[in-house]
């Protein structure tokens, strides 16, 4: 399990943010993962899970070394 200091997400792709807007950004799971949405906008944010045709959450492999860095 990830400690305090230890990034629990790894950020894969980002878009907007700044001033010019929303901001989102696709987060994988360094323990499980699983890929989540996360978009934030004024005050405000939210995040939920990526899911496939099927309605399963999209996994993505995470090589051993960055399971724990």
């Amino acid at each position: 399990m990830a400690s305090k200091k230890e990034k629990r997400f790894i950020r894969v792709h980002a878009e907007g943010g700044g001033f010019t807007g929303p901001a989102t950004y696709i987060l994988v799971d360094r323990l499980t993962g699983v890929n989540y949405l996360y978009a934030a906008g004024g005050y405000g944010g939210g995040i939920t899970p990526l899911l496939d045709p099927e309605g399963k959450p999209i996994v993505t492999p995470v090589p051993k070394e960055m399971q724990n860095a």
